[in-house]
């Protein structure tokens, strides 16, 4: 079978191969640890393979994540400050200017998956993919200097505070990324798009 993405497929190989690097050299390895950066990468994979249950798992991690992200970004552009937080590398001028344009995929990468499943369908295993990766993922950001605090495992976004043992916190921030951004993206996603098509008998 012909792959659903033929040219868009070595678009996003060739990202990767600038990407990757860049990023590793500025922040280091545990920095793929982050969610957002791990839908580039499975995104990726996702367009290279037609996969729709991985495209679909990365729309549900990034849709409403890269949206809040925008939003800070767009608050600190037009009234000199931060909404939530979180994007403030991006004025930084510790890091290559190069490698902070590079971080605007949280602006096309929503776009980009929205128009990949309409052209594969929205797999609504998806939800199920990507908890299962969100709690590995806070699992394994646990191991990571906590000063980083990657994927909030130390401390929530909105009080800064840990809420118990490193289980219990990682347990409630795990149930907020699920009820706030991956369950309402979800059922969006799955009224306003199509199913995958049936595989051919």
């Amino acid at each position: 079978m012909s792959p659903a993405f033929p040219w868009l497929r070595w678009a996003g190989f060739l990202w990767l191969a600038v990407w990757l690097p860049a990023y590793w050299s500025v922040w280091g390895g545990p920095n793929f640890l982050h969610l957002s950066d791990i839908a580039v990468v499975l995104t990726c994979i996702g367009l290279w393979n037609s996969s729709a249950v991985l495209l679909s798992s990365q729309a549900i991690n990034s849709m409403a994540a890269d949206l809040a992200w925008c939003l800070d970004a767009g608050w600190r552009l037009v009234l000199g400050h931060h909404l939530v937080g979180g994007t403030e590398y991006m004025w930084d001028p510790r890091y290559p200017l190069f490698v902070r344009l590079l971080s605007l995929f949280h602006i096309f990468l929503p776009m980009l998956l929205v128009w990949s499943l309409r052209r594969v369908g929205y797999d609504r295993r998806g939800l199920l993919v990507q908890s299962a990766i969100a709690a590995l993922v806070l699992a394994l950001s646990r191991l990571v200097d906590p000063a980083r605090n990657i994927n909030y495992a130390f401390r929530d976004p909105l009080f800064g505070r840990s809420w118990g043992p490193a289980p219990i916190h990682i347990a409630v921030i795990f149930a907020g990324i699920l009820v706030i951004f991956y369950w309402p993206t979800h059922l969006v996603l799955a009224r306003f798009l199509p199913p995958p098509a049936p595989d051919p008998k």
